[in-house]
């Protein structure tokens, strides 16, 4: 089980996105208010807070939705599941449909690291099922 540590949003695509306390996850959509949602199927995006803490310790100086990342959630390795890993936020439903991604423009993070771990161990989720997420929500693997 998981604990949702940060949701965040951005207004448009390639910026950082502002971390809230809340927000709607709309089934088939994505969050609301955020520029990455839509009819597809990276409609949020996850990153494992252990892999945030790992890269801060080796000099990143990064805040919650500097990667473009919608949900930091502690005690899951997402990149460890496979496509297809179905994820319960009470009601809610999700289900993992990429691991990773190309980086096609080198980002502010990659300039000052050398590397960005979005590509590597960011993952991405359509939304089965919407409702309210909040920070401390627990998330876990469905069946």
């Amino acid at each position: 089980m998981g604990n949702i540590v940060a949701v965040c949003i951005s207004e448009r695509k390639g910026t950082r996105k502002t971390a809230v306390p809340s927000a709607m996850l709309r089934e088939n959509h994505g969050l609301e208010n955020d520029a990455h949602a839509g009819d597809w199927h990276r409609q949020v995006s996850l990153l494992s807070l252990e892999k945030i803490d790992d890269f801060k310790k080796r000099g990143a100086l990064v805040s919650y939705g500097d990667f473009g990342e919608n949900l930091v959630v502690s005690g899951i390795d997402f990149v460890a599941l496979p496509v297809g890993t179905r994820l319960s936020v009470g009601d809610i439903l999700l289900e993992i449909t990429q691991i990773g991604k190309e980086c096609h423009t080198r980002c502010a993070i990659y300039h000052s690291m050398g590397e960005c771990i979005m590509p590597t161990q960011g993952v991405f989720a359509r939304v089965l099922r919407g409702g309210e997420v909040h920070v401390g929500d627990f998330m876990e693997l469905s069946n």
